[in-house]
């Protein structure tokens, strides 16, 4: 199985573009699926119909794709420059949860890394800077 990927919070225009670019069926997730559980969205995405630009960030959700695949996707998305996008594949336990429920988890998740990024650059960037008095 080739797998599938999923968008939302992307315009027309930025979904024909991953469309053509990426070597996975793509499919947009309208708002109406919002309080459906994952595997229902994931089991429906070719009848889902409408427009996933409906949330104020950018998901890339893939199911069913292996590693290479998934490389090849976030290399692909990447190199659109369509701005910060948030990347996940589907998971046994994120399939059984609600799809804002995934979403809100997964941009909290994002928040984090983002801080933890920060936190690591900014100690990157005093390293030097202060005496180590603890040792002698």
């Amino acid at each position: 199985m080739s797998g599938k990927v999923l968008l939302v919070g992307f315009l027309p225009d930025e979904v024909e573009r991953l469309r053509k670019a990426l070597p996975v069926p793509v499919f947009e997730v309208p708002e109406y699926c919002r309080d459906w559980v994952v595997s229902e969205v994931v089991d429906k995405a070719e009848e889902l119909s409408g427009s996933g630009y409906w949330h104020l960030r950018k998901f890339v959700i893939m199911h069913g794709v292996d590693n290479e695949t998934l490389k090849n996707v976030m290399r692909s998305v990447k190199s659109l420059n369509m701005g910060r996008v948030i990347f996940a594949t589907t998971t046994e336990t994120s399939l059984t949860w609600r799809l804002e429920d995934l979403l809100s988890e997964l941009m909290a998740e994002d928040e984090y890394f983002k801080a933890a990024r920060w936190a690591r650059e900014e100690a990157e960037k005093r390293k030097g800077l202060f005496l180590d008095i603890g040792k002698g």
